[in-house]
């Protein structure tokens, strides 16, 4: 059976169309999905028996539950959830005193490869559906607190963009969400032509990894700087105006005694120059069988004080989940077995 969850109201349409069902059926059924957020199509009562019936010939809502929880000390929870192909992965929420942020996956594994991330070790099993990343958003038992959706979890959501596009519409159109696009960020390692239309059609906040102003440098972290140089990612971005509301930032992630010194951030800020932008900088987290190790703990104040002092913004993000496997670069669902998981 098909899933009505992660439906845009254009496809929602062509739906009714085939079922033989008045145009303004798709505009109630998009109404039960993402406001009212049911759980069956039974209890859309304002469509005749009839055409819940024709509905249910071929769809389910397909909104299902996390399958694990743990949660951190710091009050960070990681969900666990079962893919459509009987895969898993990740999904992180984050409470703060202010916002209540959910980390997105977007791919089962991924393709990147970047030498710091347990979710690239694992390798890549496929992309998720519009509805499995709806899903996580919808389901996780803290979804009325939400404040803010990050699409960092595991994947290169640029690497999945007509789901992603499908996704962020349905987010912060009338009829879905109807979520300010300022309230979501899309993090890329830099996939030039998913990045160039992410900028020309989307709305949403644009994070993008970089880790190392040098190419060759960049490329022993991050394979992709092979296919995708940041200098033409750079290039890319200069082409378009960000001084407005939409925001770019740059997540960098310093490691110690290989890009955490002053010359590191004097040639970072050398390549941002110009660019109204956000430099967020990341503590490491070590994971197994690679030689990284994080930065000392004057060396991060130190990178942030030399960028403000050149005009950029800078901020230390702070580190959440790190007990439970949950902090960036962590996430990874390499140990689980088809029909491993144990309920919460």
């Amino acid at each position: 059976m098909e899933r009505l969850l992660g439906k845009t109201i254009g496809e929602l349409k062509q739906i009714t169309s085939e079922l033989g069902m008045p145009v303004f059926t798709a505009k109630q059924i998009s109404d039960w999905l993402y406001k009212k957020k049911v759980d069956s199509i039974d209890k859309m009562s304002n469509l005749s028996i009839l055409n819940r019936e024709k509905l249910k010939t071929r769809f389910v809502i397909g909104s299902y539950p996390p399958t694990q929880k743990q949660k951190s000390q710091d009050g960070t929870i990681k969900y666990l959830f079962k893919t459509i192909s009987e895969h898993f992965i990740e999904t992180v929420y984050i409470p703060e005193e202010d916002r209540a942020t959910l980390c997105v996956s977007s791919q089962i594994g991924c393709k990147m490869n970047c030498l710091f991330c347990m979710t690239g070790k694992q390798g890549f099993s496929g992309n998720l559906t519009a509805n499995e990343i709806i899903n996580q958003i919808q389901s996780v038992p803290e979804s009325p607190k939400l404040t803010n959706i990050v699409f960092m979890g595991m994947g290169e959501p640029l690497d999945n963009v007509d789901e992603i596009f499908g996704v962020l519409e349905i987010l912060t159109e009338d009829y879905g969400y109807a979520w300010s696009p300022k309230r979501i960020t899309v993090s890329t390692v830099g996939i030039i032509p998913g990045l160039k239309r992410f900028i020309e059609e989307g709305r949403c906040h644009l994070a993008i990894s970089i880790h190392s102003p040098y190419d060759n440098e960049r490329k022993t972290l991050m394979p992709v700087e092979k296919a995708y140089p940041i200098r033409e990612v750079i290039n890319l971005i200069r082409q378009y105006d960000f001084s407005h509301q939409r925001r770019i930032s740059f997540e960098y992630i310093l490691f110690k005694g290989l890009n955490d010194d002053l010359q590191h951030a004097k040639d970072l800020a050398k390549l941002l120059a110009g660019i109204p932008c956000r430099v967020n900088l990341i503590k490491y987290h070590a994971i197994p069988d690679v030689d990284l190790k994080s930065s000392d703990t004057a060396a991060m104040p130190a990178f942030r004080n030399y960028l403000s002092s050149k005009g950029i913004t800078c901020t230390i993000r702070s580190s959440r989940g790190e007990d439970i496997l949950a902090a960036c670069g962590m996430l990874s669902t390499k140990e689980y077995r088809i029909f491993a998981e144990k309920s919460f």
